[in-house]
């Protein structure tokens, strides 16, 4: 890092040098190797965003995150609220993650996969490149007076911002309750789904404000990443970073004079590109979205002065500063060894997960009953039963006790999809069979002439001595 620059952590890109304004970012787009391989990736995550909601596996949609109705649904497999710790275990393996990728790779998620990045770099923002221009003509339209041209230009842009924002309305609440029902938003009279369309509007201006005026400030002012990552990263992640031990001293290219300073000519093009306005130069930064643009950059300059590449590029402090090859910290390791654990717990979990959720307790306020008739002694419980497969299914209660027998008082042959079904029944034993006051006793629950579960009870009655 230059002397220079040493300013750089007491002011933020996005103001200007008083503080008192937003400074606009007019990025310049350097179609190379590393910006197509970007295009290509964030198309193929464009499709599958677009076209997920739509996509069905055993007539569920291939993601749904249906809160209202608590159903949530991935690739086929369907949870519902009695799921929630394994929905909770998830989410705390998807942390554990994004924390070990960010200690070994930085926030390279945040620039090539991240929703927001995705679609201001790759959809608005070539959107606004082919309506105004480049950097530089957006800067002089911007500039100058209000004229017919710029008010056209403006107002189109505007529109098809907007006409985007609605469409990623749309699938965004396809996700939450469900493509069906979005469809029917659209196609039924508008009196029958007020509250669907009010939602979609107001989700299309938030997503209308936030890819026109909000941007890069999204990155660096809401989401929380960017903060999180000066916590983990160290000296072996595998940032985007400027090799100052190659590049410094700065200095203009001169044919008079060699080998007197490093390879960075000072043209300040990684600057020019970078789409939150930092200087790469100066560290890594907490605006630093890994966007890989600055290599591109950098790569196009060292390659037209016959220099290596790579001044700026996937590099460790170690690898900058020490000439150590990469090696993955402890730190890493750690973060690994717990991920495999809950990865180990949650496939537990999941394998032990049955289609039908059964609790079976006592009947409060009930003791056992004699039967002199036949000399058996019954006790009495309710169970509830919770369909949590994608179809409406059968069952049937089987002790597996030859000696037990079960007489329903209120008996249901079929759980809808998606519902649960109540279930009292008797369980019968003979007197000569109790052997001690609180006798443990299981049963199977079949489905399909599949066994779908297993549970135990206690059976009270006296011990017949």
């Amino acid at each position: 890092m230059s002397q220079a620059a040493a300013y750089f952590r007491d002011q933020v890109s996005t103001l200007t040098d008083d503080g008192k304004k937003r400074r606009w970012i007019y990025p310049r787009i350097i179609k190379r190797k590393l910006y197509r391989y970007r295009s290509l990736l964030s198309y193929f995550f464009l499709s599958l965003l677009f076209a997920a909601p739509f996509l069905k596996i055993k007539g569920e949609q291939l993601v749904l995150l249906n809160v209202l109705e608590r159903k949530f649904v991935f690739f086929g497999l369907i949870f519902w609220p009695q799921d929630f710790y394994l929905f909770a275990f998830a989410l705390l393996i998807f942390l554990v993650f994004i924390v070990l990728f960010t200690v070994v790779f930085g926030r390279v998620f945040c620039g090539w996969v991240c929703p927001q990045t995705i679609f201001l770099e790759m959809v608005f923002r070539k959107i606004e490149n082919w309506i105004e221009g480049d950097h530089l003509h957006q800067k002089r339209l911007d500039e100058g007076p209000l004229t017919v041209s710029k008010f056209f230009k403006k107002s189109l842009k505007h529109s098809l911002f907007f006409l985007i924002s609605f469409l990623i309305s749309n699938i965004f609440l396809a996700y939450l309750i469900g493509s069906d029902v979005l469809i029917r938003i659209i196609t039924e009279p508008v009196r029958q789904h007020i509250s669907g369309l009010i939602s979609i509007w107001v989700f299309s201006f938030v997503f209308y404000i936030v890819f026109s005026r909000m941007r890069e400030l999204v990155c660096t002012v809401i989401c929380p990443y960017g903060r999180l990552q000066g916590v983990l990263l160290d000296d072996e992640s595998i940032i985007v970073a400027y090799d100052y031990e190659r590049g410094e001293p700065r200095n203009k290219i001169s044919k008079n004079v060699e080998n007197q300073h490093g390879d960075c000519i000072d043209c300040k093009l990684c600057v020019h590109v970078c789409p939150t306005g930092i200087d790469i130069r100066n560290g890594t930064q907490l605006e630093c979205v890994n966007c890989t643009a600055c290599i591109d950059a950098c790569d196009m300059v060292m390659s037209r002065i016959n220099r290596p590449l790579r001044l700026i590029g996937f590099k460790s402090e170690s690898e900058i500063k020490n000439k150590m090859p990469f090696k993955i910290s402890k730190k890493a390791y750690g973060y690994s060894a717990v991920l495999l654990v809950l990865l180990s717990l949650m496939s537990f979990l999941m394998i032990r997960r049955t289609p039908i959720e059964t609790t079976v307790l006592r009947a409060s306020g009930t003791l056992y009953q004699f039967r002199d008739q036949d000399h058996t002694v019954s006790n009495l419980y309710t169970a509830e039963l919770v369909n949590k497969s994608g179809k409406d299914i059968g069952f049937e209660l089987i002790p597996d006790d030859h000696r037990l027998k079960i007489q329903y008082v209120q008996k249901a042959a079929l759980i809808r999809y998606g519902s649960s079904a109540k279930i009292t029944f008797f369980i019968i034993m003979s007197q000569d069979a109790v052997k001690k006051y609180k006798t443990n006793i299981s049963f199977t629950l079949r489905s399909q002439k599949e066994t779908s579960g297993k549970f135990e009870t206690t059976f009270i009655a006296p011990p017949n001595n």
